[in-house]
C-alpha cells in the first residue's frame, strides 16, 4: 500500500518548507530511514527520511520550490505498485531547478502536458530583429530533468525549434539513456551540512568515503577532499563596477524581515555596565583543573550563562514575552545562545538553564554551538528562548548593542574581558579583565530601573559568584 510523505512541521508558526533538493530519483528503491529530501525552513535545513521501504514515487515538486506544510510531496510505493490518483503539484516556473529523475529508456511514457506546459511550449512572438528561440521554456526543463543533450534533438517547431514533443520522442527512442544514466549517478548517504559543504565546493558526494555510520558522509570528509575554495551559493557574475550581487538567502531573508521589524515595533533603550570577571576566570580556571577526563571545557561564556540565569530568576520580568496587550512571564528561563554561521545567525536554546550546574552548561553550550556550524541543529533545540546572551568576547570587540529577538524584551550583549587599570579599595590602580555587557530592552515592557537593577545584580554576582550559592 502506498505510503505518503508529507512535508513536515518544524515549528508552529510554520506555514511552508523549500525543497532545497531531492536526494534519490523517481522510481529509485529506497530503505525505510533513508533520506529522501533535503527541505529547509527559516532557520535549517533537514533530510526528509522514507518513512518505509519501496520504491520512491515524486508527486511533481521540483528543488527550490516552497509547500505548505503536510503536503504529499512523494509516495512509497510496493515493487509494481501505482501512485494513487493525488492531485499533482503543477510544474514550478522554467527558472526553478529541477531535482534529476530516474532515467528511462524505451518505456518513456510522458504525462499530457498541463494548460500551462501548453503555454510554455508555444511558440513565443518573434523577436524584435525576427529571431525564435530554438528552444522552448518547457522542452528546456524536460531535457534537463533527464540529462538530455540538445544538441542532439531535432527540433520540429517552426524553425527548427525544439518542443516537449521532440525532448520525448527522443527520450522514448532510446538515445537518451546513455547520457542519462550517467547524470543520474548513485543514492549517496550524506549528512545536510556534508551536502551543503559539497555544494559549496563543487564536489560530487558519489566521489567521497564516508566515515560516519554505513558510510555516511560528513562535512568533514567534504572538507578533507581538500576542494576548491567555496563560492557564494546563488552569487551572480560580477557587475560593471565592480559589484557582486548576493542573493539573499531564506535565513538571511528572515533575518532581515525579523530585526527590522524589531527595530520598527519595539522601542530599544539601552544599559552598560563595566564587570570585572576576575572570580569568573578563576571559577573557570578551577573548574578545568577538577575536570574529570572526557568532560566539556568550561569557558567564560558558560560560567556567565549561569550568572545570567540566576539574575533572571531576581528580574523575572525580563525573562518574557511581549503579547497581544498583554506580558508573558515565564517561570522557566531559556536562554538562547547567538551562534554566528557563515550566512546568517541563529540561536540554539539552552531549556531550564537556571536548572543546570556550570559544567552541564558548558558541555550544552559546547554541544549546541558545534551543531549549529555543522546544521546538525533539531527544530526543538531553536524553539521557546525567553532571553537571548550575544556574545562577541572572542573577538577584539569591547561593546555592542544587540537587537531585540521579537516576542522577548530583552537582550545582553557580551563584549571581550580586556584589561584595564582601575582603582582598588584604597584607590592604587590595578590591572583587572573588565567585561562591557550592555542590555537592550523593549521600553514597552521594561522600565529603566527594572534594567538598571538586572545589570546592578549581573555584575556583583560577576564580581562575587559565591552568591549564586547563597
Amino acid at each position: 500500500m502506498a505510503k505518503e510523505v508529507i512535508m513536515p512541521v518544524f515549528g508552529f508558526n510554520q506555514e511552508t518548507s523549500q525543497i532545497v533538493s531531492w536526494l534519490v530519483k523517481d522510481g529509485q528503491t529506497v530503505e525505510q530511514g533513508d533520506p529522501i529530501a533535503e527541505v529547509t525552513t527559516d532557520k535549517i535545513n533537514m533530510e526528509i527520511e522514507a518513512p518505509t521501504s519501496g520504491v520512491f514515487s515524486a508527486v511533481g515538486y521540483a528543488a527550490g520550490e516552497t509547500v505548505p506544510v503536510t503536503t504529499v510531496i512523494a509516495y512509497i510505493l510496493e515493487p509494481g505498485e501505482k501512485a494513487p490518483e493525488t492531485p499533482v503539484k503543477a510544474p514550478a516556473a522554467p527558472q526553478a531547478a529541477a531535482a534529476p529523475e530516474e532515467p528511462k529508456k524505451s518505456s518513456y511514457t510522458p504525462d499530457p502536458p498541463t494548460q500551462n506546459e501548453q503555454q510554455l511550449d508555444a511558440a513565443p512572438p518573434p523577436a524584435a530583429d525576427g529571431r525564435v528561440a530554438p528552444v522552448s521554456d518547457l522542452a528546456a526543463k524536460v531535457a534537463s530533468e533527464h540529462g538530455v543533450d540538445l544538441a542532439a534533438v531535432r527540433g520540429s517547431g517552426v524553425g527548427g525549434r525544439i518542443t516537449r514533443k521532440d525532448v520525448e520522442s527522443y527520450l522514448g527512442s532510446g538515445s537518451a539513456a546513455p547520457a542519462a544514466a550517467a547524470a543520474s549517478g548513485a543514492k549517496v548517504r550524506a549528512t545536510p551540512a556534508a551536502r551543503h559543504a559539497a555544494r559549496q565546493r563543487g564536489i560530487a558526494l558519489d566521489t567521497l568515503r564516508g566515515s560516519g555510520p554505513h558510510g555516511r558522509v560528513q562535512a568533514a570528509d567534504v572538507a578533507a577532499a581538500q576542494a576548491a575554495p567555496a563560492r557564494p551559493r546563488a552569487a551572480a557574475p560580477a557587475q560593471p563596477g565592480g559589484v557582486l550581487r548576493i542573493p539573499f538567502t531564506q535565513m538571511r531573508r528572515t533575518i532581515a524581515d525579523n530585526l527590522q521589524r524589531s527595530m520598527q515595533e519595539a522601542p530599544h533603550i539601552y544599559f552598560q555596565v563595566d564587570a570585572d570577571v576576575s572570580a569568573l576566570n578563576d571559577m573557570v580556571a578551577e573548574a578545568n583543573r577538577q575536570a574529570a577526563e572526557g568532560d566539556a571545557k568550561v569557558t567564560l561564556t558558560a560560567v556567565l550563562t549561569k550568572a545570567i540565569a540566576w539574575t533572571l530568576l531576581r528580574h523575572p520580568r525580563l525573562n518574557s514575552h511581549l503579547g497581544q496587550g498583554e506580558v508573558l512571564q515565564y517561570e522557566d528561563i531559556h536562554l538562547g545562545i547567538a551562534v554566528a554561521l557563515d550566512d546568517g545567525l541563529i540561536v540554539p536554546v539552552i531549556h531550564n538553564a537556571d536548572h543546570k550546574s556550570v559544567r552541564q552548561l558548558a558541555a550544552e553550550v559546547n554541544d549546541l554551538a558545534s551543531r549549529a556550524r555543522s546544521g546538525k541543529l533539531k527544530p526543538t533545540d531553536l524553539q521557546g528562548a525567553t532571553f537571548t546572551i550575544s556574545n562577541l568576547g572572542m573577538f577584539r570587540v569591547d561593546r555592542f548593542t544587540a537587537i531585540i529577538n521579537p516576542p522577548q524584551v530583552g537582550i545582553l550583549a557580551i563584549g571581550r574581558a580586556s584589561r584595564r587599570l582601575v582603582p582598588d579599595a584604597l584607590g592604587q590602580a590595578i590591572v583587572r579583565p573588565i567585561a562591557t555587557l550592555t542590555l537592550s530592552v523593549d521600553h514597552r515592557v521594561i522600565d529603566g530601573a527594572v534594567a538598571a537593577a538586572f545589570l546592578d545584580d549581573l555584575s556583583a554576582v560577576c564580581e562575587r559568584p559565591h552568591l549564586m550559592a547563597l
